[in-house]
């Protein structure tokens, strides 16, 4: 069963919010990584909680993003906000993924956890982002090679009929 009909397609091409899409993603990676590296520093050495809280704080606040032009994109394209179909795993486990992140700054807001746990939140937090990231990097290849295959399959009748 393909990833996108047509008509899918033809809306996933021409929302805007494809490419806000294609930009908060590698941007929300780089967030991920250079967080991850102060959380870790942080864990290992006890010195840099504060640099290390507010790369959470940045990266949960890009995901808020990502997660809410992602609604909108999947309703552009699919018609429905969260669940399509196509992307329903994706969505539960971008769920589990928004439900940690927030966990992790209830914890930070109410002081409920001592810092060292904090970052071990923040941490199984990217754990699931990353398990959710490789989810949409598994379905773009899909869509890319369904593309290809679409492409390759359209230039074949072309040819066919100018023979």
């Amino acid at each position: 069963m393909p990833l996108y009909t047509k008509e899918q397609r033809i809306r996933r091409d021409a929302s805007p919010w494809t490419l806000v899409q294609g930009i908060l993603a590698p941007l929300q990676f780089l967030v991920f990584l250079t967080s991850a590296g102060l959380v870790l520093k942080f864990l290992a050495t006890g010195v840099g909680f504060e640099a290390a809280t507010i790369s959470v704080v940045i990266k949960t606040l890009v995901l808020y993003a990502i997660m809410i032009t992602g609604c909108i994109w999947e309703r552009d394209v699919f018609g429905r906000y969260l669940f399509a179909s196509a992307f329903f795993w994706e969505d539960v486990v971008s769920m589990l993924v928004l439900a940690l992140h927030s966990a992790y700054l209830g914890a930070l807001w109410f002081g409920a956890l001592h810092a060292r746990y904090q970052m071990y939140l923040a941490l199984l937090a990217y754990a699931a982002y990353l398990v959710n990231a490789t989810q949409f990097l598994m379905k773009l290849r899909a869509a890319r090679l369904e593309d290809v295959r679409r492409d390759c399959s359209l230039s074949d009748v072309v040819t066919g009929a100018a023979r």
